[in-house]
Formats: structure tokens, sequence, C-alpha cells
């Protein structure tokens, strides 16, 4: 196996993360992890580590800039804030754009006692984000960052004649989401509409044409205008970052960010929320 396909599978198949919500799966080794995916337990866990080290390092090269960090200080955030980023596997990643925003706020704003718990589950939609929403809710965060709807918009097989989750059901899931935060929390949201994909890139990966995996930007502009649609803050990843994004900012699926478009993300998130009043 390349490193190349190393590096994918520790990015979108997570098996920590989408494991964790069985009974005991907390608690399963790095071994069990590695051998899920056919991997040497040393290389899971040596890759692993690399990963999150040049996510720390995104930080530090962000905050470098004093924009950036002027950004960082002005986020709308009080002491003991307690925030949550929601989504899928473009937050799930364990270098992506919420693990870059954690250690840039534990890094500029450490004393003022900030939490960030990423709850995001790789391949699910905005229907899995109603049973899930319930953790959060639980959690009595202050921010919820949302970058969800990006699995809505998936097809299946080669000739797909429908998305995983019609347009219309992912309107409704995100004035559900909408509405059980506002009613049972205090907390205030910012969403992300999804970005695009390079549809050729997503339909030739080895990974993801095994399970059959396709997407439009039709369909993903689709789901990127609902979340516009409503009120609320947004940062539209959709528009900013191009149909398709840069190649630089894509992995060779296509689908998900490398490091590089990881931390343009997290810049981005910081850009636009640290304008909220």
């Amino acid at each position: 196996m390349s490193d190349e396909q190393v590096r994918w599978l520790l990015k979108v198949i997570q098996p920590e993360g989408t494991l964790a919500s069985l009974p005991q799966g907390a608690g399963l080794s790095p071994e069990v992890h590695a051998g899920l995916l056919g991997l040497p337990v040393d290389i899971y866990t040596t890759e692993l580590g690399r990963m999150k080290n040049e996510a720390s390092e995104a930080a530090v090269a962000l905050l470098a800039d004093p924009a950036v960090a002027s950004m960082v200080d002005r986020l709308p955030l009080r002491k003991g804030a307690n925030i949550v980023a929601f989504g899928d596997s473009l937050t799930s990643d364990p270098q992506s754009w919420a693990v870059i925003l954690g250690e840039m706020l534990a890094r500029r704003r450490g004393p003022d006692g900030i939490s960030l718990t990423i709850s995001a589950v790789a391949g699910e939609t905005t229907t899995h984000g109603l049973v899930r929403i319930a953790n959060v809710i639980s959690s009595r965060p202050d921010w919820i960052l949302f970058l969800f709807g990006t699995n809505d918009a998936r097809t299946q097989g080669p000739r797909p004649t429908k998305t995983l989750v019609h347009h219309e059901e992912t309107a409704r899931n995100i004035a559900e989401l909408r509405e059980r935060v506002s009613g049972e929390t205090t907390a205030k949201c910012v969403w992300i509409a999804p970005p695009a994909v390079n549809e050729a890139q997503v339909a030739a990966h080895w990974g993801l044409a095994r399970f059959g995996v396709r997407f439009r930007n039709e369909d993903l502009a689709r789901v990127a205008n609902i979340i516009r649609q409503r009120d609320g803050p947004v940062i539209d990843a959709f528009s900013t970052l191009g149909s398709p994004p840069h190649s630089d900012l894509l992995m060779d699926d296509g689908l998900h960010f490398t490091l590089t478009g990881q931390k343009r993300m997290a810049l981005e998130v910081i850009r636009g929320w640290s304008n909220i009043q």
C-alpha cells in the first residue's frame, strides 16, 4: 500500500471515530483500528501522529500572520466558551479545519479556557445528524459550527438517478437541526456551506470507486444554496473555494481536503466568524 493510500485511509475511513458510538467502541485499541484498515499498528500510529503534528504546525503557520492572529482575538468567544464542530469526514479528519482551529485557540487564547469538541462522523448525512445532535445539545454548547450536507448530495453507482438525500429533505433536516438547537440550547450557530468537488477525480478514485461513490457539483450547489437561504451567519465555502476547488486543496480523490485545503478552510472559518457581532 502506498503512502498516499495509507494517508487516505486514515483521513477518510477513521475507525477511531466511526466506531466510537458502538458499545465499547471508544475503548478499542490502536491495534484493532489498524487491523480494520489492514495496516500494521506501527504504521498506523506513526502516520496518525505525523498527521496530528502537521495540523499543529499548520495552526502555528496561520498564527504567524498578524492579521490572522487578530481575527482569532476578535472571535466572539467568552472565557470558558464551549464550541462544538459538527459534521462529516471533512470535519472528523485528524488534521481537519476544526483540529487546526482548536490548536489556534489553545495557542492564542489559552488563558480564556475555551474548549472545542469535534462531533463528526465520516459518511453521515443531515438525516444522521438529526439523531446525533442530541449528544451535542446535552453538552450545553455556546457555539456550534456546522459543516454538513456534503453526503446528502452523494450518489451511488455509474448511472445514479437520485442523491442519498433529496434536496427538499435536506432543507427539512437543516430546518429541524436549527429548530432543535434554538429551542433546546442558548447556543449560537455558524453554518458552513459545503465545498464543491472534482467530479472526475471522485469517479476515478480507487477508494471511492470501491463503494460506488459519485458527486455532482450541481447537487452540492443546491445544498449550499439551502444553507445560504437560512437566517443566521453563513460561511460560503462553496463559492469561496471555487467549483472545483484548486487542485492543491484536494486529495487525489477530488473530495477530501489535503492539509493545505484544511488550512484554507480553517482560515475561511476564522475570517467569517470573526466578523460576526
